[in-house]
């Protein structure tokens, strides 16, 4: 029955002039979502709206389920295309319409008419009587009710003319894109793809990087990691993951450094390497799954020591949530069960039993001294093992 989706979105609406950029960034975004569905789809705007029209069969579940995965979406309408052949036609369209999708056909309904085309022989409030009249006649059980219907029919009369009563919502947001671009530190527990997803929510371009410890992490860690990654990859695009051997490194500070502290030391030396990939991607700041007070590596004094060697903004979405909003947001996108596998990453292999939670900065830096010798030419060789993973 259906042919074609009316696209709506929110924000986009409000950036006045430079509104265009943003639509011309979801469409691309639709683009590519409905590149693996079943069918050929045309993709264009009009008069602020966004219509994908069907050009060969499709599969209707799918082309939906693809569709709620691009940000910039609020709302997705299925729509009836109707060839303009006289109100007639119109009217026997919308009565089989009617028929179809809501069988039984004894709800309360409102026409919702909007006349975009002004050569169209009745206006907009002519359409909503007239329509009205054509659905209480083929179905005398139906009612008009005009401020809480059960369905709300809208016709668009455009070059085209499009019916559609049901909406399915988007996932909201900005295109991916419009935000800039900025590296994930990925990991393979539950709030760094979290994390990733909701900074791309917001328009921004994910790349990523992993620090991978054999022998101490599998294969299957690693592996853990790139699943995390495709799934976050359905809603951002094509995701370029940087894989770091961090291991010489790991073993270096924990020799040289006070145990307490290497989970501050590790996580400070992450975030120089982070950076460093980030500039040279052009990443506009680094992302982290942190969230105060989860962790010892997590309180106040812990996130100002691993922000001090960072020159890039830090971007920590879910600083203020607690880790039962993580999870559901990570069971929405998909991610938990993957997440929760039991394949641990480096920051947990090497972790301390009885981490500082109150780290001093300066003691922090002087305890670093003892890294001197050798963790510049280690840095230099653990940049030189990185793998690069285009995961989409």
């Amino acid at each position: 029955m259906f042919t074609a989706f009316l696209i709506k979105y929110a924000e986009i609406g409000v950036k006045g002039k430079n509104r265009h950029l943003f639509e011309d960034a979801l469409i691309h975004q639709i683009k590519y979502a409905l590149k693996k569905c079943e069918g050929q789809f045309l993709i264009h705007k009009t008069q602020g709206r966004i219509y994908v029209d069907a050009q060969t069969d499709f599969d209707f579940d799918e082309t939906i389920e693809h569709l709620q995965k691009v940000f910039g979406i609020s709302q997705i309408c299925p729509v009836v295309y109707v060839r303009d052949e006289g109100f007639e036609k119109l009217c026997d369209t919308v009565v089989k319409y009617i028929g179809d999708v809501y069988p039984g056909c004894n709800k309360t309904f409102k026409v919702n008419a909007r006349r975009a085309r002004k050569d169209y022989p009745k206006d907009s409030m002519e359409i909503n009587a007239d329509m009205g009249e054509a659905i209480l006649n083929a179905y005398p059980d139906m009612s008009v009710d005009v401020h809480k219907p059960d369905i709300t029919l809208n016709i668009e009369v455009r070059e085209n003319i499009y019916v559609y009563s049901e909406t399915i919502p988007g996932p909201g947001g900005m295109p991916v894109g419009t935000g800039g671009k900025a590296m994930l530190l990925l990991s393979g527990g539950i709030d760094s793809p979290v994390a990733g997803y909701m900074i791309a929510k917001r328009g921004v371009k994910i790349d990523a990087v992993y620090f991978h410890a054999p022998p101490y992490t599998s294969e299957r860690a690693k592996q853990k990691v790139v699943d995390l990654a495709r799934i976050v990859s359905r809603y951002t695009g094509p995701i370029y993951l940087h894989v770091i051997n961090f291991t010489d490194i790991q073993l270096y500070i924990h020799e040289k450094c006070p145990h307490e502290e290497l989970t501050i030391i590790m996580r400070r030396y992450m975030m120089r390497i982070a950076e460093h990939l980030a500039r040279e991607n052009q990443c506009l700041g680094l992302i982290t799954g942190e969230s105060i007070g989860q962790v010892a590596s997590q309180t106040m004094s812990s996130l100002a020591a691993t922000n001090e060697v960072c020159g890039l903004p830090v971007y920590r979405p879910l600083i203020g949530f607690d880790k039962q909003e993580i999870v559901e947001v990570a069971e929405k996108i998909g991610t938990f069960e993957t997440s929760i596998l039991p394949f641990e990453d480096c920051c947990t292999i090497f972790v301390a039993k009885h981490p500082v939670t109150k780290p001093n900065v300066k003691i922090i830096r002087r305890h670093e001294r003892n890294l001197e010798e050798r963790i510049e030419e280690l840095v230099e060789k653990a940049l030189k093992t990185d793998e690069l993973i285009i995961v989409e």
